[in-house]
């Protein structure tokens, strides 16, 4: 009997200590991009190493007042390796917007006159672009889904395209992470 129970107390431990573990945003990117931290990793990461990503961001949720975790990856990128050990400065990041995504990056008073809410990957945005992360539009996709430059959110850069934007970045180096 009394087994039973010290194996029913470990077990709990081991549920307890699972389940109290919690993702956590930051010291990057503070309202977004929670992580989970992993211990005892076999693949260990190259905390010296330069790390140069782009995301290519062209989908969207149909939910308008709905965030783009497309968009929120960036942030778990920068938080995931920055509380690792890997220095801010040691990692480039951009963002190649367009298609249905193109909505996600304009300014709260467009996104109102809009859809009737504010956009709810405005804040963001502007903590990623605060951070050093490029925001590279599609012109393509800004002129044929009837997004102007002037309605995007202060920073974000037009492009030619975002094939463009993609085949440029590659050749400097940056990884292409697309989901």
């Amino acid at each position: 009997m009394n087994k039973k129970y010290f194996f029913l107390s470990l077990l709990m431990l081991c549920v307890c200590s699972i389940l109290a573990q919690e993702k956590k945003a930051g010291p990057i990117i503070a309202d977004y991009g929670k992580v989970w931290q992993i211990q005892n990793q076999d693949y260990k990461i190259e905390k010296d190493a330069q790390l140069k990503v782009v995301f290519d961001i062209m989908n969207s949720p149909e939910d308008t007042s709905a965030l783009n975790r497309s968009i929120e990856t960036a942030a778990r990128f920068l938080n995931m390796h920055a509380q690792s050990g890997v220095s801010k400065e040691n990692m480039k990041v951009a963002l190649v917007v367009h298609n249905k995504a193109s909505k996600d990056i304009i300014t709260n008073k467009a996104y109102k006159k809009r859809y009737g809410v504010d956009n709810p990957n405005a804040e963001m945005v502007q903590q990623l672009m605060d951070a050093g992360v490029e925001f590279l539009f599609c012109g393509q996709s800004s002129l044929s889904r009837g997004f102007p430059i002037e309605e995007t959110i202060s920073g974000v850069q037009l492009s030619l395209s975002a094939m463009t934007a993609l085949i440029q970045l590659q050749n400097n180096g940056y990884r292409l992470i697309k989901f």
